[in-house]
């Protein structure tokens, strides 16, 4: 085996791979472990981890892009146009920026990128014969469109009262509670609905179309069948039962849709002067994807 940030391959099967065996990086274990959580905590919130930019720009979303609830109340086709362009501006530079960096920059070469072969080209088992176009166009059309109709129904909700509205500064613990636990919520959710999705005949019809990724990019991420997207981002309905501000709702949209462009880099994490300064993906989301 050779350094994790070594360009050499590790393997015939791989170009890297962490140390094996590999650690569980599940908050979901039993018996808890106060020290474990801690630690978990601090990764992920005390740090410039991907979910606290994804709090920023859910802020900065909120000030300056999304429609106030007040615009919201009732449906009109001017404001849902609007939430649509954020979110393909969204999917476009998250899943765009980070596909130019990896993998048409060569931003990072193949410093812990897990599959050394590069996306898939000339094969009749991608639409337009390219998983790139495929998968973008996947992302871009369905994708973006579902997210935006589950959004659309979840604002018009809160601004009419039937999705429970708090403001930070009323209730900054409720909020903060929330903004930890929509994360949590999201993993809980997509546990079941993926077991859901790869039942055999949900997997031949649905889930096989995202599956085609074996070899993942940013674009992967959100490339699925419609009743997949359908199906994932349902987990946006809790926010007629826990109560929630906008700020929690684009954060949820975001960590849902342009979010998962940054699980599906191929790459383990985000390397700055060497140095590991952002986690993308994971070695077992990448065994998952292949075998």
């Amino acid at each position: 085996m050779t350094d994790q940030q070594n360009p050499e391959p590790m393997s015939r099967e791989w170009n890297y791979h962490p140390d094996l065996p590999l650690a569980n990086p599940s908050i979901f274990q039993w018996p808890p472990s106060p020290g474990f959580l801690a630690r978990w905590f601090m990764r992920n919130w005390l740090m410039l981890s991907e979910r606290v930019m994804m709090v920023l720009l859910a802020v900065a979303c909120w000030l300056w892009l999304y429609p106030s609830l007040e615009v919201t109340q009732t449906l009109a086709l001017g404001w849902i146009v609007q939430v649509w362009l954020v979110n393909m501006g969204l999917m476009i530079v998250s899943a765009g920026g980070l596909h130019s960096y990896f993998y048409m920059r060569s931003g990072q070469g193949s410093l812990l990128k897990f599959d050394r072969r590069p996306p898939a080209k000339g094969n009749a088992l991608w639409d337009f014969s390219d998983q790139v176009h495929d998968n973008m166009f996947w992302s871009l059309t369905s994708g973006v469109a579902q997210v935006t109709a589950f959004q659309v129904l979840v604002m018009w909700g809160m601004a009419n009262g039937w999705a429970p509205v708090i403001f930070p500064l009323d209730s900054p613990v409720l909020f903060i509670i929330g903004l930890v636990l929509l994360p949590i919520w999201s993993a809980f959710h997509f546990y079941w609905a993926h077991r859901l999705l790869h039942m055999p005949f949900l997997y031949k019809h649905v889930h096989s179309l995202h599956h085609r990724n074996v070899n993942i990019g940013p674009w992967s991420g959100f490339a699925m069948h419609p009743v997949e997207h359908l199906i994932y981002l349902s987990s946006l309905l809790v926010h007629f039962v826990f109560p929630s501000h906008e700020i929690l709702v684009f954060f949820h949209v975001i960590y849902l849709a342009p979010g998962a462009a940054m699980t599906h880099t191929g790459y383990e994490d985000l390397l700055v002067k060497d140095k590991r300064r952002l986690a993308l993906g994971t070695f077992y989301h990448q065994l998952h994807h292949r075998y």
